[in-house]
């Protein structure tokens, strides 16, 4: 399956959100797309699976409770292919921050607002 393919699914992206977190029980995970989602154990489980054998999850035995966790090496793929696209959005993006900037001139400001700062 393409990376797309697996990222293109509402849930799955959802259950990759919740590990991004750090790692989760499979139970954990569960209660989380059961409550968001409404769908049963039996298909989250097949969400972590497809996540888990297309390698954007792994998963290890603690007890008897198994544990997700994210794997970034398909992600890295994904952001690789995005990169040839990312000037598409840095330019509109160091084009607003000219603009701020700029705003914040012409009022005397000399720092952005807590809010602005990163």
């Amino acid at each position: 399956m393409h990376a797309f393919d697996v990222l293109g699914d509402p849930v799955r992206r959802r259950i990759l959100e919740l590990l991004a977190d750090g790692e989760l029980s499979s139970g954990e995970v569960t209660a989380v797309i059961q409550r968001e989602h409404g769908i049963s154990q039996p298909a989250v489980s097949q969400h972590l699976r497809v996540l888990r054998d297309n390698g954007f999850a792994s998963v290890r035995a603690q007890g008897t409770r198994r544990l997700y966790a994210v794997e970034p090496g398909p992600l890295r793929e994904v952001d690789q292919w995005l990169e040839r696209f990312r000037g598409f959005w840095e330019q509109r993006l160091d084009a607003l921050a000219t603009e701020l900037a700029r705003g914040r001139r012409a009022r005397g400001e000399s720092s952005p607002p807590r809010n602005e700062r990163t």
